[in-house]
């Protein structure tokens, strides 16, 4: 899903990087760390420097103290000892006991004498260390800074891949926006340019998708007169009557009563289809003759469900090209007709730019409240599935994912973001 857009893309971010880096201002600044962040490094400081000095476990050599161990003078939880030769320490008392001179006498030496001061090389390291922790702690770092002018440039080649893959010019100039705010004069780290290149990129196109308040089970179940109505609208071969099969499927599976009306009299076999599907799901199809009013048709669908107690009415109404003023107007007299509770544009996601236009004008003329994207499986664009919810303002309901009545699959931002390479 998304291929080629999620190739132009990580192409397009790869340059954009490029370019800032390349044409960006180079600044270097000093900026203080937080505290927390100085106290880890002080941390890790003190265990680099303990490990230096006496290792990272205690060696015994027959139970005494190795020479290493002897000559840093240090070692965890020991307090080395020095032996001291007895003939040298009588020979030194008795040398300045005796000594006439001497003014005053002199303690002896112990055999066995505690070193409690850390070798001097060790001490001053840690003096140095500490007196610069307790003092402001400050970093300099290299940050890069663009105009509107190199931005301008850098932006190209990520235009031409969104324009590549159909998206709306309303998205492109969105997307634009965003960047521009987040890069032009703006310092990044040198080191983190591209990174904010692609967290922005996706918090944008994260911003393109209506958030749906629709669920539609509940609002189902909510309504207190039945049945509730579902209109679905859309041209000729987009999906539509193979959409509403997979929501009559889905309802059915939640135990959920529906009918299905064939409002759509202009279409050759439109009402075998539908039966075709009927049939197969086990759900009954109210019909007329070709060329019928399809206002008619959605009206007695309607009163059979009242007088049934059937849940839902989900009304196929004739694929038109969104062009067609005389069929467009058709439309809006079922809509007055039949007062859908929800009306659904279907749209094929492999259609770019056509399918955001066709729902642009259905969303005009009947006023759509959210959108089904037929064919999204083996569309490699996503130019439609990325704009369409933007342009119209209405939320992407489901995702048509394959031919099976179950390949129906609630809308989710993140499915686009992963398919586009930026989760």
């Amino acid at each position: 899903m998304f291929k080629f857009l999620k190739e132009k893309l990580k192409s397009a971010i790869s340059k954009i990087s490029e370019g800032v880096e390349k044409e960006g201002k180079v600044e270097e600044k000093i900026i203080e760390k937080p505290v927390e962040e100085a106290k880890k490094e002080e941390k890790g400081f003190f265990a680099k420097l303990k490990e230096k000095f006496i290792g990272k476990e205690e060696k015994k050599e027959g139970g005494k103290i190795t020479e290493k161990e002897e000559k840093s003078g240090i070692k965890e939880g020991i307090t080395p000892k020095i032996e001291v030769k007895k003939e040298e320490n009588k020979e030194k008392e008795h040398k300045k006991i005796g000594h006439p001179n001497a003014k005053e006498e002199t303690k002896p030496i112990k055999k066995e004498q505690e070193i409690k001061e850390k070798p001097k090389e060790e001490a001053k390291i840690i003096d140095e260390h500490k007196k610069g922790f307790f003092e402001a702690i400050k970093e300099k770092i290299v940050t890069t800074k663009i105009n509107g002018g190199q931005f301008e440039k850098l932006f190209w080649d990520l235009e031409l891949a969104l324009m590549e893959n159909n998206v709306a010019v309303e998205v492109i100039e969105k997307i634009k926006n965003d960047l521009k705010e987040q890069l032009v004069e703006k310092p990044i780290k040198r080191t983190r340019v591209e990174e904010t290149i692609a967290t922005t990129l996706k918090g944008s196109i994260e911003g393109l998708f209506q958030n749906s308040n629709i669920d539609l089970i509940q609002e189902i179940k909510n309504k207190n007169e039945k049945p509730y109505v579902i209109a679905f609208f859309g041209i000729n071969g987009s999906g539509k009557t193979t959409s509403i099969a997979k929501i009559a499927n889905m309802l059915k599976e939640k135990s959920i009563s529906c009918a299905l009306a064939a409002s759509d009299t202009f279409r050759a076999a439109s009402i075998e289809q539908l039966e075709h599907h009927g049939s197969k799901i086990g759900i009954k199809v109210i019909k007329h003759t070709y060329g019928a009013d399809p206002a008619a048709v959605a009206f007695d669908a309607i009163k059979h469900a009242k007088a049934k107690n059937i849940d839902v009415i989900l009304i196929d109404t004739a694929g038109r090209m969104h062009s067609n003023v005389n069929l467009i107007d058709e439309l809006k007299k079922i809509t007055r007709v039949a007062n859908p509770d929800l009306k659904i544009f279907v749209g094929e996601s492999i259609t770019g730019n056509d399918c955001v236009e066709q729902a642009k004008t259905f969303n005009e003329a009947v006023g759509i409240d959210g959108i089904i994207l037929a064919k999204a499986d083996i569309d490699e664009k996503g130019g439609a599935a990325v704009s369409v919810s933007y342009v119209t303002k209405k939320p992407i309901l489901f995702l048509g994912t394959g031919q099976k009545y179950s390949d129906l699959q609630p809308f989710d931002s993140e499915i686009v973001i992963k398919g586009l390479g930026l989760a």
